[in-house]
């Protein structure tokens, strides 16, 4: 997928219009270009229908905390050495990344609810693998998008009171003013494909996925994204944020591959008929994995915290690992290390 097919070039009178990437609007808001118009529209009614259904359907109910899986969380401090990888996966789509001598941080979410207040909204049933005064000293976070499961206030404003200025954050387009508020003035904005130097050596560049944004009334006013790290050394971790699946992950791994490791989002995705064009499923996230080159570490995320929806909630690693042996995927190459467990990721062959 590029930024503006030729079409769209072609067809563009004004040269404003003509030199605005695709997914760009006029107003200053932002579409998935591949898509038709109906498809980038996220109203409410989709919504009640939802919920509507669930009434007569309710979902299975959210597993106690001893059934969900866990892992011994093993990172190296104060970070690992410059040419290992080690990924320690936190929650849901929190992990703590260590690459190139450094530790990075990836959508930060350490409260009980995913929710703009404490008192409703999605909580917890398992708690994060470690506490914010548990962490290693982080030198950058990678956020993916707004939505509350992956932007949480209280956690940027701890990680903020114990790491301060030193704290690199690395941001989609559109988020400098929200975090300006919160007092956090270290904030770098990529557009897709464009990249960042900024963390000490580690090479950062933002990519599409098929998601959105929503943080208040009106939807997409901020870019969602994903992103490649690579280190000095070659060794590179693609963090898939939050997508639907989409034609575009071929070029993604044409354009940033191959990885060491590749951390996809594996949960969130029932009932299929409102879910599938935002998340994943498994059989989705093993296609994704092929379609950017079928190399490196498949790590499964955004899982076993919060129930979203309407799936049995330790539903999607079991389901990922039935999907990976259908496919044929070496089972080396399939780390599902529960909720707090560590993957030291061994380097992937390149051409």
């Amino acid at each position: 997928m590029s930024s503006r097919t030729s079409a769209e070039s072609e067809g563009a009178s004004d040269p404003e219009d003509a030199a605005r990437p695709a997914h760009h609007l006029p107003d200053g808001s932002f579409i998935k270009p591949w898509l038709p118009p109906e498809r980038n529209r996220h109203g409410l009614f989709p919504v009640l229908r939802w919920k509507l259904a669930s009434l007569f359907d309710p979902p299975p109910p959210d597993p106690a905390p001893e059934d969900v899986p866990r892992g011994t969380p093993d990172p190296t401090r104060p970070r690992a050495p410059e040419d290992e990888v080690r990924i320690t996966f936190i929650g849901h789509a929190t992990f703590l990344v260590q690459i190139g001598g450094l530790n990075l941080l990836t959508d930060p979410v350490f409260s009980d609810r995913a929710s703009p207040v404490r008192w409703m909204g999605p909580k917890r049933f398992t708690p994060p693998a470690l506490r914010i005064d548990e962490l290693p000293d982080i030198d950058a976070v990678l956020l993916s998008h707004d939505h509350y499961d992956h932007l949480d206030r209280p956690s940027v404003e701890s990680l903020h009171a114990r790491f301060g200025s030193g704290l690199q954050w690395i941001t989609p387009l559109a988020y400098r003013d929200w975090f300006a508020g919160l007092g956090v003035e270290r904030v770098v904005e990529l557009d897709w494909w464009e990249g960042t130097d900024t963390v000490d050596g580690l090479r950062i560049t933002a990519a599409p996925t098929q998601h959105w944004t929503r943080r208040g009334r009106k939807p997409n006013q901020r870019l969602w994204a994903s992103y490649r790290i690579e280190s000095p050394s070659g060794r590179s971790v693609y963090f898939g944020g939050d997508s639907g699946w989409w034609p575009g992950y071929e070029e993604l791994g044409r354009r940033l591959g191959p990885h060491d490791a590749l951390l996809l989002p594996i949960g969130a995705y029932e009932p299929r008929w409102f879910m599938r064009l935002s998340h994943m499923n498994p059989e989705d996230a093993v296609r994704a994995y092929r379609d950017m080159g079928g190399r490196g570490v498949c790590i499964g995320m955004h899982w076993g915290a919060f129930r979203l929806t309407d799936e049995p909630p330790l539903e999607p690693p079991a389901r990922m690992r039935v999907a990976w042996t259908a496919a044929g995927l070496p089972e080396a190459d399939l780390a599902l290390p529960g909720i707090g467990g560590t993957v030291v990721v061994p380097r992937v062959a390149r051409p």
